[in-house]
C-alpha cells in the first residue's frame, strides 16, 4: 500500500510512522521546509494525568505506551519517564487532589497524594512553600522541537518512506490523489490530511463545516535551570482546565478561592517541564476569540514567572525564547480528534487540540485500524 500523508506535524508523523511500521510506502508532503505549528510550540508533555476518562483516558493511556516504545525505537525523541508533580498550597486545593484519588481510573493515572518533603524527595528542585503535591506517575515527555526530526530520520532509514517539504496541497483530482502547488499529482491507496491548525485553503472546500476552532497559546522557554527538574511540574489553576478534576470540591475551588485576575483573563494554568539542555519551558495562556493577536503580552509571562519561582523557591533563571501558538481543537472538546472521509480515498484528521503531542500516536493508530492498513 502507498499511503500519502499531507502535514509534518506531529499528528501526520505519527500517521507515517504508523504506515511504514505495516509495512508500506509513504510520501509525506509538507507545505513549510519543515513543521512551523503546534507540534514544535508545546511542551513535549505526555500528558496523561488531567485527561477525561473514557475515551480520552484510554487514548492517552495507549498513546503513553506507543510513546514509550517508539522512545525505546528512536533515542532521539528524548522519551523519558518523568512523571508530574502538582503543588497545592491551600484547603480547597487539597480537597481537590485528594478527590481525584477518589476517581476509579485513579491507579491508571498513577495519582497519588504526597506530602510536601515527599514532593521535595521526587523533585528536590521544588524548594518554595506549598502543603502537599498530587503525583501522577504516568505522565512523561519528550523534545518537541526535535521529535518531528528524529521520527523521519528513522522512517526514512527504511527506505520506504518520502518527504517533501515546501509543497502545499492544493486539489484532490481523484480517489486517493492530490496535487500540490508545484503541479506535481500524488497518487496513493490512501491520503490522509492531518494539517493541524492550516483549516483554510483544501480543508475549507473539502469540508465547509469543520467543528473545529483553533486556539492561540502563550510560552516562554528560559536559559538552564543548573539543577535537574526531575518531572513536570502544574499548578493548581490546572485544575479548573483539566476535565479529570471535575468534582464538588472543584467547584468549592472555582466558588470560594479566585484565580489571580492575571491568570483568569488569560484562562491560565502553569505546566512547566525542563529540555535536555536543561532550560525550562513554562507555559500557557489560551486565547479563544478571533481574530487572534499577532503580538505576545507581557503580562503572563510575568504571573508565570511569579509562580514558577514561588514553587523553585529561586529566581528563574534568564527567558531566552517567547512565543505564540496555535492549535486546532474539536468544538466538542469532549472528542479526541476529528477524524472524517471526505473525498474518495482522503480522510482528514485534526482537532485534538492541546491533547496532539500526548495522543498523536495513539490516533494515528486509530486511523490505520480503521482503514485497515
Amino acid at each position: 500500500m502507498r499511503v500519502i500523508v499531507v502535514g509534518g506535524g506531529v499528528v501526520g508523523t505519527m500517521h507515517a510512522w504508523q504506515a511504514v511500521q505495516r509495512g508500506h510506502e509513504v510520501v509525506q508532503i509538507e507545505r513549510e521546509a519543515e513543521a512551523r505549528g503546534a507540534s514544535l510550540r508545546n511542551f513535549g508533555q505526555i500528558w496523561v494525568s488531567g485527561r477525561a476518562g473514557g475515551e480520552e483516558l484510554d487514548t492517552a493511556l495507549r498513546a503513553r505506551e506507543l510513546w514509550e516504545r517508539i522512545g525505546a525505537e528512536v533515542p532521539g525523541l528524548g522519551f523519558r519517564a518523568n512523571g508530574s508533580l502538582t503543588p497545592v498550597r491551600t484547603d480547597r486545593e487539597y480537597a481537590v487532589a485528594e478527590t481525584a484519588l477518589a476517581r476509579p481510573d485513579a491507579a491508571a493515572r498513577g495519582y497519588k497524594l504526597v506530602t510536601a518533603e515527599e514532593a521535595r524527595q521526587i523533585n528536590p528542585a521544588l524548594r518554595g512553600a506549598f502543603e502537599a503535591a498530587l503525583w501522577c506517575e504516568r505522565d512523561a515527555a519528550v523534545e518537541p522541537r526535535t521529535a518531528q526530526l528524529r521520527l523521519r530520520e528513522a522512517l526514512k532509514a527504511t527506505g520506504r518512506y518520502t518527504f517533501l517539504p515546501g509543497r502545499e496541497v492544493r486539489e484532490v483530482v481523484a480517489p486517493g490523489a492530490v496535487r500540490d502547488d508545484h503541479g506535481d499529482v500524488h497518487r496513493g491507496d490512501a491520503v490522509v490530511l492531518a494539517t493541524g491548525a492550516w483549516l483554510s485553503g483544501l480543508v475549507r472546500e473539502l469540508v465547509p463545516d469543520l467543528p473545529v476552532r483553533r486556539v492561540r497559546l502563550q510560552m516562554m522557554q528560559t536559559a538552564p535551570l543548573g539543577e535537574a527538574l526531575t518531572t513536570s511540574v502544574a499548578d493548581a489553576d490546572s485544575f479548573r482546565y483539566y476535565p479529570a478534576y471535575k468534582s464538588p470540591a472543584l467547584d468549592a475551588l472555582n466558588a470560594g478561592q479566585d484565580q489571580e485576575p492575571v491568570a483568569a483573563a488569560h484562562k491560565m494554568q502553569l505546566l512547566m517541564v525542563q529540555r535536555q539542555d536543561g532550560g525550562l519551558t513554562i507555559g500557557d495562556t489560551h486565547e479563544y476569540e478571533h481574530p487572534f493577536a499577532f503580538d505576545t503580552l507581557e503580562d503572563p509571562y510575568e504571573h508565570l514567572t511569579g509562580v514558577v519561582e514561588g514553587f523553585l523557591g529561586r529566581p528563574l533563571p534568564k527567558i531566552m525564547r517567547r512565543w505564540a501558538g496555535v492549535y486546532a481543537q474539536c468544538t466538542d472538546t469532549t472528542r479526541v480528534v476529528h477524524r472524517q472521509q471526505v473525498a474518495d480515498g482522503v480522510w482528514l484528521v485534526t482537532g485534538p487540540g492541546g491533547r496532539g503531542m500526548t495522543c498523536s500516536p495513539a490516533i494515528a493508530e486509530t486511523t490505520a485500524n480503521e482503514l485497515g492498513w
